[in-house]
């Protein structure tokens, strides 16, 4: 807690190599990662940024990934929502939820992800299966991230506009080519998410799609800056993505010192809504404390 203002990571993960196979850590590059990270290993990283609590988010399409990430939850107060995985195209999407919610931590669900992005169809999101299973979650009164690049932002701008009733945040801010200091397609899709008040935007993930070696703060932000005007600061949250974040960073507080020095001088109830607030608002969190 800062100045007496609680503040929220949006957006972490947790995961172990030795016990899951993550398709997405294959290659070379992976290395720095390719290791158990654990709430042991956050703790002490989110005292050094007044972090008070957290959002733990998914990382493979596994209903035994997500009944274990509930039950680290239930053993560590400050990681305050899971936002877990099921299949939302299976016929018992809403059974997969209500079993989630059951289970050891199941009153930490806050939501629900899928890897929209690894998806071949880029309209994944539109198909008639993958909806009921968003209505299920959104009957749950749980959320959905949208883990998507710019290809996909037509079938989610559609989707949300489908669902008035779910809630959404875009991760990441939908991965635009930082690395190439812009992204046409990103540019011309992300006025059609910021239209529909029940989309949000985690300013996350960003410094892995700068250049992971070489990237420097301002690089972040026009993005950062195009996002705010978007979006405002009242739809906008913090999430470090750590250890993703590890691949282009030395540290967990070098991601929250980039974005605060990408945002420039924010009024304190900006600052109050960004790096809390807005997450807590969303994801219906009960912080330490409260």
């Amino acid at each position: 807690m800062r100045n007496g203002v609680v503040r929220v990571d949006a957006h972490h993960h947790f995961w172990d190599p030795a016990r899951y196979a993550y398709p997405w850590m294959e290659g070379s590059a992976m290395d720095p990662v390719r290791k158990r990270f654990s709430p042991e290993d956050l703790v002490g990283e989110l005292a050094k940024s007044d972090i008070d609590g957290t959002v733990l988010v998914q990382t493979l399409s596994s209903l035994d990934e997500s009944r274990e990430l509930l039950e680290t939850a239930s053993r560590w107060e400050w990681v305050r929502g899971v936002v877990a995985w099921v299949d939302l195209a299976a016929d018992d999407a809403g059974d997969q939820l209500d079993e989630l919610r059951a289970s050891t931590g199941g009153e930490r669900l806050v939501g629900v992800r899928h890897q929209v992005h690894d998806e071949e169809d880029p309209r994944w999101l539109c198909r008639a299966e993958v909806r009921r299973g968003l209505a299920a979650v959104a009957t749950r009164g749980l959320t959905y991230d949208l883990l998507l690049r710019a290809r996909e932002i037509p079938a989610a701008i559609e989707t949300a506009q489908a669902l008035p009733e779910l809630s959404f945040v875009v991760d990441h801010i939908a991965k635009p080519r930082i690395v190439d200091g812009r992204d046409p397609a990103w540019e011309a899709g992300m006025p059609g998410l910021a239209a529909l008040a029940n989309v949000q935007v985690k300013l996350s993930g960003m410094v892995t799609e700068a250049d992971w070696t070489s990237w420097r703060r301002e690089d972040l932000r026009p993005f950062v800056s195009r996002v705010v005007d978007l979006f405002g600061t009242q739809r906008l949250m913090f999430g470090s993505d750590w250890p993703v974040c590890l691949l282009a960073a030395s540290s967990y507080q070098e991601v929250v010192v980039a974005l605060q020095e990408a945002l420039g001088d924010l009024s304190e109830d900006e600052s109050r809504q960004l790096f809390g607030a807005n997450a807590e608002s969303f994801y219906r969190l009960t912080l330490p404390g409260q």
